[in-house]
């Protein structure tokens, strides 16, 4: 191989490589969680002060189902709520819905819950400020069923301080402050040798209330799972 065209093919792989890289390393800083955060906020407030759903809860379940964006059906469908439905889409076969944008992704998940029975009542109970409540109403309803869903979305919630971005009382924002005491009665996380029983005693609850508080239809727990108590 003469030099020229050894030098052309040395330059040409380090070239297709340092392009590579630069495409791998935007697709990593494209779907993180502040830049989605960025993105979608207005949305979600505005969502909010129209149907009173708090902002916190849309962007939280936002980004846990899609992966801050990033997910095959996020990316595919515009689908960012992870609701079932039917799609035209000939890059993947997928159950669930899609969109012709990811605006009407979070408009019909607003609407999803507004036609739900087990989820429409949320609208007339509770206030925008008391997402964790929200959070409670939507996984009794069947939304999600893994058991850890309600503590992953209000964790989300809690990291980014989501819940700055919801309508608070006026005039008086020690409901807010009772509503965000501290989070170290209301999530406890499972140890080996734990049971629903014994952390129901343990708190003060019912085992009942347990299972309605994280959507569990089961006593089946796993160790390092969070509970909302």
């Amino acid at each position: 191989m003469n030099e020229t065209r050894k030098t052309f093919l040395i330059t040409l792989f380090l070239t297709i490589g340092l392009v590579g890289g630069n495409a791998v390393r935007s697709l990593a800083q494209e779907y993180t969680p502040h830049t989605y955060i960025e993105q979608y906020k207005d949305a979600a407030v505005q969502y909010m002060e129209e149907y009173g759903c708090p902002a916190s809860i849309i962007l939280a379940i936002a980004m846990h189902e899609s992966a801050y964006g990033g997910s095959r059906i996020a990316r595919h469908l515009n689908n960012h709520f992870g609701i079932k439905g039917p799609n035209n889409s000939k890059v993947i076969r997928s159950a669930y819905k899609g969109y012709a944008s990811v605006e009407e992704s979070y408009a019909d998940f607003i609407d999803f819950l507004r036609r739900r029975k087990k989820t429409e009542q949320l609208f007339e109970q509770y206030q925008p400020y008391e997402y964790r409540k929200w959070v409670q109403g939507i996984a009794r309803s069947g939304y999600a069923h893994s058991p850890s869903w309600s503590s992953k979305v209000i964790g989300i919630i809690h990291k980014y301080n989501l819940d700055e971005l919801d309508i608070q009382p006026e005039g008086d924002r020690a409901i807010a402050s009772l509503d965000e005491s501290d989070e170290t009665e209301e999530l406890y996380t499972v140890k080996q040798g734990d049971t629903l029983y014994d952390i129901a005693r343990k708190y003060g609850t019912t085992v009942k209330e347990l299972q309605r508080n994280n959507g569990l239809t089961h006593s089946r727990l796993r160790i390092g799972q969070q509970l909302i108590l």
